[in-house]
């Protein structure tokens, strides 16, 4: 199966502490891997070691079968779609021209770009004429759509979301999780997600990597975790996810 992501004895060190511990992880084409893990764990790191928005300091990263480096990773970045727990949209462009601004950048159709947006805007469900306002007017889940529009806008093979809907409220981020599963499933696209949250990781993957202090401790299916973990830690982790939940439920 070809290799969408792949990372290979990856370390990266901040000056203040190691973020990323010697890591393998290998995300498939058309699968998506889910990361959890305490704050600090490394698991944005990951994500930011997939995008070449830094580099490690030992191993190598693969992106759509080709080996990240300096000379080549802003063609690859066009290959990749990126969303941001706060969405990341620029507060001075209106939404549409947000969604649009790499396809402008690189020159594409007018006419290819037109129709795109309008093609996104009924994937994501969000009303045409909404892309007309500007980011401060939009609500969170709009922002988190218009987002997602752009990190679609150029048909990526790789989507990078880092934590897509934690800002949101429990409500709007229960429909977006709905509507990304739906969306993972229609488009076939090699996701990988970063959230805090066990459960919504078992939502979206049935392949979780769970992260300590810069290294993979497990992974595998939610069940796996809770049957057979394998160390204290994790048995401790998934504890208190689901005395998480348990509270949110009864309150």
């Amino acid at each position: 199966m070809s290799c969408a992501i792949a990372f290979e004895n990856v370390s990266h060190r901040y000056p203040h502490a190691v973020a990323v511990d010697d890591v393998s992880l290998r995300v498939d084409a058309g699968e998506t891997v889910a990361l959890i893990g305490p704050s600090g764990c490394g698991k944005s790191t990951l994500l930011k070691l997939a995008a070449g928005l830094v580099w490690p300091q030992q191993g190598t990263v693969v992106v759509a079968d080709r080996q990240l480096a300096p000379g080549n990773v802003l063609e690859i970045r066009h290959r990749i779609g990126y969303v941001i727990q706060s969405g990341g949209l620029f507060p001075h462009l209106s939404a549409v021209a947000n969604v649009t601004l790499a396809a402008r950048y690189l020159k594409r159709d007018p006419r290819w770009i037109d129709g795109r947006v309008i093609e996104l805007a009924e994937l994501v469900q969000l009303p045409r004429e909404v892309l007309d306002r500007f980011p401060n007017n939009l609500s969170g889940g709009q922002r988190q759509r218009v987002s997602l529009m752009r990190a679609l806008m150029l048909d990526p093979a790789v989507l990078l979301l880092d934590e897509p809907l934690g800002a949101l409220d429990p409500m709007v981020r229960h429909g977006l999780q709905e509507d990304l599963r739906r969306l993972f499933k229609r488009l076939g696209k090699s996701v990988l997600l970063v959230t805090h949250d066990m459960a919504e990781a078992a939502f979206f993957s049935r392949n979780i990597v769970l992260m300590r202090e810069g290294k993979i401790v497990q992974r595998g299916a939610y069940q796996d975790l809770i049957e057979a973990p394998a160390e204290e830690f994790v048995r401790e982790f998934v504890k208190a996810q689901r005395g998480v939940h348990t509270e949110a439920a009864d309150g």
